[in-house]
């Protein structure tokens, strides 16, 4: 008998990539897919600021196809609600019965991706969710996962985080009230290690900008294609 098949919702960062591992632990659903938003204009992935490059790289090293969503920056909820509707209309026609999320614990979050998916048939499957962030947070470093902090909120963690790696000295200088996973929107990252990567993806760390009120670390392939 076939596994169900199930793309990700794949932002290049830790949350995403551990649901990967996760899912791969179950071994109940077959992964088929990355599904990623990526900025038109700029041509990296929304929110994390992450080339198209680095992303396609992921894909690699997870030996899993990457379906890109194209939207504008900034983009209406409108337009970015049309473009994932087309991209999940594809994913019907290629039979997939669930999206995963790397959602941890915002419950409007989750109502809207299931409201999103309510009329399409696909399940929406959160294999982290409500699982306490620190601990969590632990499980990941512990793991092997090594990810870089790509964005930050300035209203929320100081620029100077930008750029680093999360790991145990990056959880120990974060200020209370931050959460470990950064799940309220504190900061971003990208997963260059791991158990659900084949091999380490090699980066440097570029300068650092402002953007739209964010904090970016530009981070680059060590060795570009």
């Amino acid at each position: 008998m076939r596994k169900p098949k199930a793309l990700v919702s794949w932002s290049s960062g830790k949350d995403s990539a551990f649901a990967v591992h996760e899912m791969r632990k179950q071994d109940n659903i077959e992964i088929v897919g990355l599904l990623s938003t990526v900025t038109e204009t700029h041509e990296r992935v929304a929110m994390h600021g992450v080339r198209v490059a680095l992303l396609k790289r992921q894909a690699e090293e997870l030996g899993l196809p990457l379906y890109q969503v194209a939207i504008p920056s900034p983009c209406p909820n409108q337009t970015y609600e049309r473009r994932m509707a087309e991209a999940i209309e594809r994913a019907q026609r290629a039979q997939v019965t669930h999206i995963v999320f790397g959602d941890l614990f915002l419950e409007d979050v989750r109502r809207y991706r299931e409201t999103m998916l309510a009329q399409t048939g696909i399940q929406p499957l959160f294999p982290l969710w409500q699982r306490p962030t620190r601990e969590l947070a632990q499980a990941m470093i512990t793991s092997g996962l090594k990810a870089v902090i790509t964005c930050v909120d300035p209203q929320q963690l100081s620029p100077s985080f930008a750029g680093m790696y999360y790991d145990a000295t990056f959880l120990a200088n974060l200020p209370g009230g931050v959460d470990p996973c950064g799940e309220r929107g504190e900061f971003h990252t990208f997963v260059c290690a791991g158990p659900m990567l084949r091999h380490p993806i090699e980066i440097d760390i570029g300068e650092t900008v402002e953007r739209d009120g964010f904090i970016f670390a530009d981070v680059l392939p060590k060795f570009p294609a």
